[in-house]
Parts: C-alpha cells; sequence; structure tokens
C-alpha cells in the first residue's frame, strides 16, 4: 500500500532532513510542504493527506496556536490524518498527545525512530483502503477501469476525456472538479484542464510549462503555475 504524507515546517533545512529520511521509505509520497498550519489544514482538504509530519514552533506562542489549530480542524476534516509531532525536545509532548496528535519524536530524525512510527501508523485499523478502480458512466454504458491504467485525465466542457495506457480514451459524464475530489493522492491536477497519474510523469520541463508522461512523450500536458505545489510534489517523486 502506498500512503501520502504533508509536511508542516518553515525550516528549509529541516525539511531537507525530513524528505531524506523519508527516502528509505518508498511506499511513501510527499503530496505537499507547507509553512504554516492554516494553510497546511486547507491542504489536507484538498489532497485528503494521511499522514501528517508537523514541525513543532520554537516559540512557546507560535506553539499554542499551532496546537489550538490542530485541535479545531478535527471537527470539521472528513478524514482525520495521523499526525506526527517533531520536536527539539519534550516539552510539548503532552499537549500535542492532548491536541490529537498520534506520535512525538525528537529531533534529529532517524530511520528507526520514524521507522517505528510509520509502523504504527500502518497498524491503525482506521488506514484507508485506497481504491484500484473507477467506475466511469459514458453514454448509456458503465465501465469499471484500473487507476493504474489511467495516464491523465483531460477537461472538455462539463465531461472529462480519460486516456487509458492501452490508446483508448473513455468520455465520462463527470467534471475535472469531481475526479480532482475523487481520484486517489497520486492524481494531481496540473492545470485547469488536466489532471495527471504521477507514476506515469518522466519529465517537468519548467522553463516551457510542460510535463511529460511515458505513454506518449512527443505530446507533452501542459501545467500552469497555478498548480505550482502539486508540479513540486511530482518532482520529488520523480526525483528519489
Amino acid at each position: 500500500m502506498h500512503f501520502s504524507f504533508l509536511i508542516i515546517d518553515n525550516n528549509d533545512t529541516s525539511v531537507r532532513e525530513i524528505l531524506d529520511v523519508f527516502e528509505n521509505f518508498p511506499n511513501y509520497f510527499c503530496a505537499g510542504i507547507v509553512k504554516d498550519n492554516k494553510t497546511a489544514i486547507k491542504q489536507i482538504l484538498k489532497t485528503k493527506t494521511q499522514l501528517v509530519i508537523a514541525q513543532i514552533p520554537i516559540q512557546s506562542n507560535d506553539s499554542d496556536l499551532f496546537f489550538e489549530t490542530i485541535k479545531e480542524s478535527f471537527q470539521y476534516l472528513e478524514s482525520i490524518p495521523y499526525f506526527i509531532a517533531l520536536a527539539q525536545n519534550s516539552d510539548y509532548a503532552l499537549t500535542a498527545i492532548q491536541s490529537g496528535f498520534s506520535d512525538y519524536i525528537l529531533m534529529p530524525l532517524y530511520i528507526n525512530q520514524l521507522g517505528k512510527s510509520l509502523f504504527k501508523f500502518e497498524k491503525r485499523s482506521q488506514a484507508p483502503v485506497i481504491a484500484t478502480t473507477i467506475c466511469i458512466k459514458s453514454y448509456s454504458d458503465y465501465k469499471v477501469v484500473p487507476l493504474q491504467d489511467i495516464i491523465y485525465l483531460k477537461a472538455d466542457n462539463n465531461t472529462t476525456d480519460i486516456q487509458l495506457y492501452d490508446g483508448k480514451t473513455v468520455n465520462a459524464f463527470k467534471t475535472l472538479k469531481y475526479f480532482e475530489n475523487t481520484l486517489p493522492f497520486y492524481f494531481l491536477r496540473i492545470h485547469k484542464s488536466y489532471i495527471v497519474n504521477i507514476n506515469y510523469v518522466s519529465r517537468i520541463y519548467f522553463s516551457k510549462s510542460k510535463c511529460y508522461v511515458n505513454y506518449n512523450e512527443s505530446v507533452p500536458l501542459p501545467f500552469s503555475l497555478t498548480y505550482r505545489d502539486n508540479v513540486e510534489a511530482i518532482i520529488r517523486k520523480i526525483s528519489i
């Protein structure tokens, strides 16, 4: 099973350290990096992230606000992620647990520490089962399509063209927004008209705003800066 995670940290050095350790766990995909808790909640709602790695702020006032925001978010999040707190000392351990965090790790972060925490996360009974197929209504029939066969989705007015690996295109009577909210985390929107399966991305060309896929590299997909966070998440994935 594959899992997505979000990092909340405003320190670029520690973010890099976290990502370096996660390279030892290939089943985990970084869906985003945010610098504050309010932005994090919006990102969790958008990507339905399953795991959140949060660096506890050093300043006391910032920490109090941070914990309060996380605690309040449980009231309206449809699916509660597994929160892991990272901290320089144990001062906030009790507050973190009372605020809804499931684990507390002291920095620096080591492979064995993260491994134990991820094992507990995966053992959690509420861990979601990720769908492997999707049922698509097209004209007068319904077609069950394996998600692994979908390369990308393209908006076509109020319908969506779904490009499959075998060269076939399925037209679905749903908007691209519907699929953005429905598909698993490894489908990311990169343009107002495109969602791509990140497992097929082979190249990102920033200067020309082009995304190349293994299916047909001669016809790249466009991406826009509006979805830069998603594009950067794909870059982290293909870089690893």
